[in-house]
């Protein structure tokens, strides 16, 4: 079964019906069928709460990540494997350490990882990028 990785570009490109959202909403309605995998790590879980809670408020973040929660995506808690990986990754690039964490999960769990953000382009020839 193939396995993607939400990385919190495209999860609040998806909230904010940005360029991409309908990309993601595919994504998470095949999810929901069972026939894909979406992961997420707990990192940037973090990243798109307080994202929503600095422009709306700390209960509307809780709302959206109730929903996220009530979705088809696995939130991955942070162990030391993929702690270590997103390290590595923050040790050789231009990245900020909640991204590395999207990234290494991408790597350790060889899947896509699904982002708009720029600052992945670095990391290309480390894992598999879809560009939202």
């Amino acid at each position: 079964m193939t396995t993607k990785v939400l990385d919190s570009y495209a999860l609040m490109a998806f909230f904010e019906d940005e360029p991409g959202a309908d990309f993601v909403r595919g994504l998470i309605l095949t999810a929901e069928e069972g026939s894909m995998n979406l992961l997420m790590s707990v990192v940037n879980l973090g990243e798109v709460w307080y994202s929503i809670a600095r422009t709306n408020s700390v209960e509307v973040a809780d709302q959206y990540v109730q929903e996220i929660m009530g979705m088809a995506i696995e939130i991955v808690k942070a162990d030391w494997q993929l702690t270590h990986q997103a390290a590595a990754f923050k040790v050789n690039g231009n990245i900020s350490y909640a991204d590395c964490f999207a990234a290494a999960l991408a790597k350790t769990r060889k899947a896509e990882l699904i982002t708009g953000d720029p600052e992945f382009k670095g990391l290309r020839d480390e894992i598999k990028i879809a560009w939202i």
